[in-house]
């Protein structure tokens, strides 16, 4: 918790903050991104402490200190940024009464062995027998404590200490009263770490029948939409917590995804399915849904759509059948296919894909491998290392036995890292600018990534956190620069959290998974987290991470589509779907290369609000 002056307290000897006029800290390998030069100059960094063994060097984005309008460092007492450090012999990291009952059977069970084992059994008397239990408590207790040990080891490998804080209260209120900096208030309150340890549900948006797969929000950050398993969007006015707008998407099977296209003045959506289509959505001023098309097919699933940043008219699908579709809305036939993602001769099946949002040509593939790759699109020349521009891959997964996916990708705000979040493993970031074949930068660990096609996001406006769900069902976020654990929450019910969507304006973020609803968070906790229960849940989850890897094989692709089907409830008959529904034309915008059987549905289809 933090102290009475403001300042956070920082695990395994962290860096104070320094005086002004200190120099910040230079990373050499990395450019610096674009956030860097919008902090204001009075801000100072805290000195870089010693890299732990394994740490890849990383440029400082963000680790200035809050200074008044006269350039001095003041004692703030109402900072909003607590410390909310973990560590796993912290009071503060107790485990719930269900936790401990369950712990206490697990001893028991213990100590029974532990006595079958012994040459006298249970033919003692009652006064070894308490010897005994003595015995075993301090075994026991050693246990816990080789327990507590190995898990710090483990966490501690890669961690840095936690920086000072980057904004607070007073001093940045102060001086937006006498019009100082005003213009960066909302960009440093957003990337604020005491806020994001106040983050609390704030409530909920009910609408959906089925898993909501997908989150999305218009450029402005007014509306949201939604995709689920039910097969519907939902356009929702979230701050009053209002459906503007509802339409079936046209698709057979799981809506993945479903995204506004920058600059369309809201009017246009793009939508991809497990049934492989690519379909795009005409909306009216007036809250309705004009009709969908079909614009591209896959031959299999299409996990995930690239928007470019700057383009109302033009995006990217990638599909399970390792096929990236380039789709243009002014064209005649819309999708041409820009590649075929292969290791080898082998194809790899794509479950994700993000465009740079600096260098709007070059964008990244993640799949049913362990590298994350990078594309040109104007030099994609498939008999030169198959069209790939450049591979990353944590140097330990480049020859590992067991079969590891990259559920998802994303660039940082300024295109200069990647983040990669691997199945069965931890969260990668790498450096984009780095050269072919260069190791991570940064390691995330805690959460677990398994039973579905798990996101992962960044959150502030300059990418200062790194945010993920997991199958436990929490929602984790780690300070981007440290690796370190700085909020930890209970999302779904349901058990597992797939989509993250910070809002792109306000401190705060949209969160849903196999529950049915879609939960809204915002910084409104009167003090920070104190992480309770993280402790015991990052161990049954590196538990059952380690169990897992010995039988893992090939399950994945198995768990993932049992997954699926298993969620896909309270659907409708292709027929009701489509009730009062006018089939148009049979023409189509698809590729020449999309598959010719009519897995995908009507190609055009009128849709009425509801």
């Amino acid at each position: 918790m933090a102290e009475a002056d403001g300042k956070s307290t920082v695990l395994n000897g962290g860096s104070e903050e320094k005086e002004p006029g200190e120099d910040k800290h230079k990373d050499g390998d990395a450019s610096g991104s674009k956030g860097q030069t919008q902090l204001s100059s009075n801000d100072a960094a805290p000195t870089e402490t010693e890299e732990a063994p394994g740490d890849k060097p990383m440029p400082d984005v963000e680790g200035q200190t809050g200074t008044n309008g006269e350039g001095e460092e003041e004692d703030d007492t109402d900072s909003m940024d607590g410390s909310g450090l973990y560590t796993l012999t912290e009071d503060g990291d107790r485990e719930s009464e269900s936790g401990k009952e369950r712990g206490r059977d697990k001893d028991d069970g213990k100590r029974a062995a532990r006595k079958r084992n012994r040459p006298s059994g249970g033919t003692n008397h009652s006064s070894s027998s308490d010897e005994d239990d003595d015995e075993d408590e301090e075994e026991e207790q050693k246990d816990d404590e080789d327990d507590d040990e190995a898990m710090e080891a483990w966490l501690g490998a890669e961690l840095r200490d936690l920086r000072g804080p980057v904004w607070q209260a007073v001093p940045s209120l102060r001086s937006r009263e006498i019009g100082k900096d005003s213009h960066q208030f909302v960009r440093r309150v957003c990337g604020a770490r005491g806020l994001v340890q106040r983050l609390e549900l704030q409530g909920r948006l009910d609408r959906h029948t089925g898993c909501v797969n997908t989150l999305h929000f218009n450029p402005s950050g007014t509306r949201l939409a939604s995709g689920s398993d039910d097969l519907r969007v939902v356009i929702w006015d979230w701050a009053i917590r209002r459906a503007e707008l509802e339409f079936d998407s046209g698709h057979k099977s799981n809506v993945f995804q479903a995204k506004f296209l920058p600059h369309s003045g809201d009017s246009t959506l793009a939508m991809c399915a497990r049934d492989g289509q690519i379909r795009v959505a005409e909306l009216s001023a007036t809250q309705r849904c004009k009709n969908t098309k079909r614009v591209a097919q896959h031959k299999g699933a299409a996990h995930k759509l690239a928007l470019e940043p700057d383009s109302p008219c033009s995006f990217l699908s990638a599909g399970e059948d390792a096929v990236v579709f380039g789709i243009d809305l002014r064209l005649d036939r819309p999708a041409n296919k820009l590649v075929i993602v292969k290791e080898g001769d082998k194809k790899v099946g794509l479950y994700t894909i993000f465009v740079n949002p600096a260098k709007t040509h070059h964008f990244a593939v993640g799949g049913k491998d362990q590298y994350v790759r990078i594309y040109d699109q104007r030099k994609i020349n498939e008999n030169d290392n198959n069209g790939v521009l450049k591979k990353f891959c944590p140097s330990h997964l480049v020859s590992s036995e067991s079969k590891t996916n990259i559920t998802c990708l994303v660039y940082s705000h300024d295109g200069t890292e990647l983040l990669a979040s691997y199945n069965d493993e931890d969260i990668y970031l790498f450096d984009s600018n780095h050269s072919d074949g260069a190791d991570y930068r940064r390691r995330y660990k805690g959460h677990r990534n398994n039973a579905t096609v798990k996101g992962v996001n960044f959150y502030g406006p300059c990418s200062e956190f790194v945010v993920s769900g997991s199958d436990c069902g929490h929602i984790y976020l780690w300070d981007k620069y440290s690796a370190r654990i700085v909020q930890f929450m209970e999302g779904d019910k349901g058990g597992v959290v797939n989509c993250l969507e910070p809002h792109p304006h306000l401190p705060g973020m949209a969160t849903s998974g196999l529950d049915h609803d879609i939960k809204l968070w915002a910084p409104t906790a009167e003090s920070p987290t104190t992480l309770k229960g993280l402790k015991e849940v990052m161990k049954k989850n590196k538990r059952e991470r380690d169990e897992d890897s010995v039988r893992h094989g090939d399950q994945y692709d198995t768990q993932l589509l049992w997954f699926l089907m298993r969620h896909m409830r309270n659907r409708r008959s292709p027929r009701a779907r489509r009730e009062g529904a006018e089939a148009d034309t049979d023409e189509s915008w698809t590729s020449p290369d999309s598959s010719d059987e009519e897995e995908g549905g009507p190609d055009h289809v009128q849709c009425m609000s509801s």
